[in-house]
C-alpha cells in the first residue's frame, strides 16, 4: 500500500518537475533574467519586460542601466547577469566569447535635445558651433559619443562641448537642468522629455543609425530561458513596443 502511494505521488509531481525544468526556452519554468541594457533603453524596456513577464509567469525579469562600455565592463568583471543588449554592434563585439551570438533588436537615430522652448533658436547642426552655445556630448568611448561625432564630422561643425558624460540619458539631464543649451542625444530619449526639452530633427544626409544588438552571457545562469528572452525580443508584441516608443525594428 505504502508503494502504491508513493507511486501515485511521484506520478502526479512527474509533470510539474518537467515545466519547471531549467532552459524551458519559452521561459514557462520562471525564475529571475537579470539584462544588462544600454541607458537610451531604460524607458521602453521596463515595459518590454513587463509584457515578457505577463506572456511567462514565474519568470522575473530585472534590467541594469548604463553606458554600453561600462555594461561591457561590468562582463569582464564577471557581473552576474543573462543577457546583455549595447547600443552598438562594436562594443559587443569586443567581448568575444564572453557573449553569444548577438542580434540586432532595434534601431535609432540622433536628434538634438535643446532646452526647453528652444531659447537659443537652435535649428541644425551648425548652431553648435555657435560662441556661447553650451553644448554637451556624451564622452567618446561611449556609443552615444562616437554617433555624436560623427555626425559633426560628416556636417563639418566643429563643436566644443562644456562636458563628456557617461552615458546619453546624463546628456539629456543636463539639458533638462539647464546647465546646457543643446545636446545631441537618441531621437527616443528627446521624445520621452519632450514636456521638459524640444528636440530638432537631423536630415538623413548627416545621421548616424544605432544598432542595439542583444546576446546571452557565458556567464547566464539559465543559457535556455536566456535565449528564449533574446528572441522574444524580436517577436511582434516586443516590436510593437518598440516602435511605439520610437524606434526602428529590424
Amino acid at each position: 500500500m505504502r508503494r502504491s502511494l508513493a507511486a501515485l505521488l511521484a506520478a502526479a509531481l512527474l509533470p510539474l518537475t518537467a515545466c519547471a525544468g531549467p532552459g524551458d526556452p519559452a521561459g514557462r519554468g520562471g525564475g529571475r533574467l537579470t539584462v544588462l541594457a544600454a541607458a537610451s533603453l531604460t524607458d521602453v524596456l521596463r515595459g518590454v519586460g513587463a509584457a515578457y513577464e505577463e506572456e511567462h509567469p514565474g519568470t522575473d525579469v530585472v534590467f541594469s542601466f548604463a553606458g554600453s562600455q561600462e555594461l561591457a565592463s561590468q562582463v569582464r568583471q564577471g557581473v552576474p547577469a543573462d543577457v546583455l543588449v549595447t547600443a552598438d554592434a562594436p562594443t559587443m563585439d569586443r567581448l568575444g566569447r564572453a557573449v553569444g551570438e548577438p542580434v540586432v533588436v532595434a534601431r535609432n537615430r540622433l536628434a538634438i535635445a535643446t532646452a526647453e522652448g528652444n531659447p537659443e533658436r537652435i535649428t541644425g547642426l551648425e548652431d553648435l558651433s555657435r560662441p556661447g552655445v553650451k553644448v554637451v556630448l556624451a564622452a567618446p568611448e561611449v556609443p552615444a559619443g562616437r554617433y555624436s561625432r560623427q555626425v559633426l564630422d560628416r556636417a563639418g561643425v566643429d563643436v566644443r562641448p562644456v562636458s563628456e558624460e557617461p552615458n546619453v540619458r546624463a546628456v539629456l539631464g543636463k539639458v533638462r537642468l539647464g546647465e546646457a543649451d543643446a545636446g545631441l542625444v537618441y531621437a527616443t530619449d528627446a521624445a520621452a522629455a519632450r514636456d521638459e526639452v524640444d528636440a530638432v530633427a537631423l536630415p538623413d544626409a548627416h545621421n548616424a543609425v544605432a544598432s542595439y544588438p542583444a546576446a546571452v552571457l557565458g556567464s547566464a545562469r539559465d543559457p535556455g530561458a536566456a535565449r528564449g528572452l533574446v528572441a522574444w525580443l524580436r517577436s511582434p508584441r516586443a516590436r510593437a513596443l518598440l516602435a511605439a516608443a520610437g524606434f526602428e525594428t529590424p
